[in-house]
């Protein structure tokens, strides 16, 4: 079942949704995150930066786990997410450092990091919340189209538009990894409540196909329609393409 809530612009979006980050650590402040790197989540953790300076949360009790990570990428470079992870928010909040949790795209043994990460995930009872975007062709972490939705945690080869889209962060495209870690599809519908968040006039096809089109491994967020309780937060400009009547409820 989708929930969509409509955001004046990409400012609100992000505020409303570490609104809901907030609101669920206030009722459990153990609560297991499922977190999302990119340029869409930026200003979700500008938001909660902000707040938690404030003194208006805290993750001192709660467990992190990222949806993926490049492989051959060293958690130190500067495009590695787990670098991304410590600039944007870790390094700001009172998160603890063994209780964040990125997949391991370094090790020799890609398999059993995969599986350390599956048993990781278990061991912490599961994701409350999971915070995902959608990317231009539909993925959702690193779930490139034709994924199994029945899929777990494994590597990914990337899709050529993942790793054009994903250029802007690197030297050129050449230098862009060509595989990834990922929580599966399967890994994200087994959490508790998924937000996704849509920002800009580039992704309102996608939320388009998303919300008025099939079920379909050949667009792995639709499988999203099947989660008993994903909020969509999406902006004017991503909402272009849907009828106002299916969004106005969120208003």
């Amino acid at each position: 079942m989708l929930t969509m809530e409509k955001a004046q612009d990409y400012k609100e979006l992000s505020q409303m949704a570490a609104e809901k980050i907030i609101t669920k650590l206030s009722h459990k402040p153990e609560a297991v995150l499922g977190l999302a790197t990119g340029s869409t989540p930026v200003g979700l953790y500008e938001a909660l930066v902000a707040a938690y300076k404030e003194k208006r949360f805290s993750l001192a009790k709660a467990t992190t786990f990222n949806l993926d990570e490049y492989v051959g990428i060293h958690p130190s470079d500067e495009n590695s997410y787990a670098y991304y992870m410590n600039q944007h928010l870790f390094s700001q909040v009172d998160l603890p450092e063994t209780a964040a949790h990125l997949p391991n795209g370094e090790t020799a043994n890609l398999e059993a990091a995969c599986t350390k990460y599956e048993q990781q995930i278990a061991s912490a009872g599961g994701i409350d919340l999971q915070v995902i975007g959608i990317g231009l062709n539909g993925h959702i972490g690193f779930n490139e189209p034709y994924t199994p939705f029945e899929q777990r945690t494994h590597v990914v080869e990337l899709d050529k538009t993942t790793r054009e889209a994903n250029a802007r962060f690197f030297p050129n495209l050449e230098a862009v990894p060509t595989h990834a870690i990922t929580m599966g599809i399967q890994n994200i519908m087994e959490s508790k409540e998924v937000l996704l968040l849509v920002a800009g006039e580039q992704k309102a096809a996608v939320l388009e196909r998303l919300v008025y089109g099939d079920v379909t491994e050949a667009f792995p967020a639709s499988i999203l329609k099947e989660h008993p309780n994903v909020t969509i937060i999406a902006d004017q400009g991503a909402l272009s393409g849907l009828k106002a009547a299916d969004y106005q409820a969120g208003d």
